[in-house]
């Protein structure tokens, strides 16, 4: 079961705002008259939480949303276990619980390493770098992908062995692919069967997402296109980062800007 945390902390910070605005109006001044009346509990703990509730509602909905990577599917540039902070500024200000953009700031920019509500179920986050913008026509032919007819570069960086939260290990490739500029490194499994296609043009409002663990990732190549609609925002930086397999904090992960 996937429970909706922007929803359960919007009704958490509504009724415990009612009860304390309640007392302030109706009961707050009786309460006076009578020497030393000890607060009700529910009220005590409506004065006490609702600051705090409000302020965390806020910065999650306007600024910054904390969000686990619970996949490979981002290997080598984010790990299963790391903690990253999305800035859901940068990508325009949204009215809470309904998503509805009121005002633009940036768009999506190819390279972009993007959290956004899976489009065949939106109660479900997925995060995937951004390969195609509105308009773009995306090839992706022998595991190489192909923008508006141009060959993104790979350059061969070493041989690695990939676990995953079973620690099963898993021989895999590295390489370095430049995007139209924005270099980031990638696996392969030269075990894999390449899935390809050509000349797919991404609609416009909509965008093409793919994992940089591309024989090992469930993105755009198998579901579509993810909606302007669908963007909670950008992966900007590894705040925590736990390996499950040795029960340790990856420290040298701690502070990484992501790109």
């Amino acid at each position: 079961m996937n429970l909706n945390f922007e929803l359960i902390l919007f009704y958490t910070t509504l009724v415990a705002g009612l009860i304390a605005l309640f007392d302030i109006i109706f009961l707050a001044r009786a309460r006076k008259r009578k020497a030393k009346t000890k607060l009700p509990i529910a009220i005590d703990y409506a004065y006490a939480f609702f600051p705090v509730l409000l302020i965390v509602f806020l910065l999650r909905s306007f600024l910054f949303e904390p969000f686990r990577i619970p996949s490979g599917s981002l290997e080598p540039t984010l790990l299963i276990g790391d903690f990253i902070l999305v800035n859901k500024f940068d990508y325009g200000i949204r009215i809470p619980v309904l998503h509805k953009k009121i005002h633009d700031v940036h768009q999506p920019k190819r390279g972009d390493i993007m959290v956004f509500r899976f489009p065949p179920n939106p109660s479900v986050d997925f995060i995937k770098r951004v390969i195609g913008l509105p308009g773009d026509k995306i090839s992706y032919i022998d595991k190489i992908i192909y923008v508006n007819g141009e060959k993104i570069q790979q350059e061969f960086e070493r041989n690695a062995l990939t676990q995953d939260e079973e620690s099963s290990g898993s021989n895999i490739v590295e390489k370095q692919e430049n995007l139209l500029g924005i270099k980031h490194d990638i696996y392969q499994r030269s075990g894999r069967l390449s899935y390809d296609y050509r000349d797919i043009v991404v609609p416009q409002g909509m965008y093409f997402v793919m994992g940089d663990n591309r024989d090992d990732s469930w993105d755009s190549r198998f579901w579509g296109f993810v909606p302007e609609k669908n963007i909670v925002g950008k992966a900007s930086l590894v705040w925590m980062s736990w390996n499950s397999s040795d029960y340790n904090v990856r420290w040298g992960r701690l502070g990484t800007i992501i790109n």
